[in-house]
């Protein structure tokens, strides 16, 4: 059964026709909607590497290499990364130095990689008790990106 945040996002993206729209709504949207997130946002898998997408939150790192940091590792294994302590992650990437906890989901289109969503909070263990919402989220993004494309 669809969390009535996966059913809100499905509503809110279903007439949009780009993807720059459909991933600026709705980093602001899980940006507004979950509590205690300090950063909401994407990184677009081009050039072999991950790039800054649309976001909410402080400025935030433009390049990541696949297999470094948290995003790089959730998207070279293609799966979901919920990390309750940023500072014990091997080779973590700080960002945003008072982030203390992070979830990251690939997005695949086609079974191909696309991106990650990344989310970012102060408070540790924040993510574990919101990820398969999160990740339903990203299924509805999935969803409507191959249609798009």
């Amino acid at each position: 059964m669809m969390n009535l945040l996966s059913k809100q996002l499905e509503c809110l993206i279903e007439d949009d026709k780009y993807e720059v729209t459909i991933l600026s709504n709705m980093s602001s949207f899980i940006y507004h909607s979950l509590e205690d997130v300090s950063w909401a946002g994407f990184y677009l898998f081009k050039d072999k590497q991950l790039i800054l997408g649309p976001f909410q939150g402080k400025v935030a790192c433009t390049v990541i290499p696949l297999g470094k940091g948290v995003c790089g590792t959730s998207a070279l294994n293609q799966e979901t990364l919920v990390v309750e302590n940023v500072h014990e992650f091997k080779g973590h990437i700080a960002c945003d130095s008072a982030s203390n906890s992070e979830i990251v989901v690939p997005i695949t289109i086609q079974d191909t990689l696309y991106g990650v969503l990344d989310l970012d909070s102060t408070s540790f263990d924040r993510f574990e008790k919101d990820k398969e919402c999160i990740v339903e989220m990203v299924k509805v993004l999935e969803k409507k990106l191959t249609d798009l494309l």
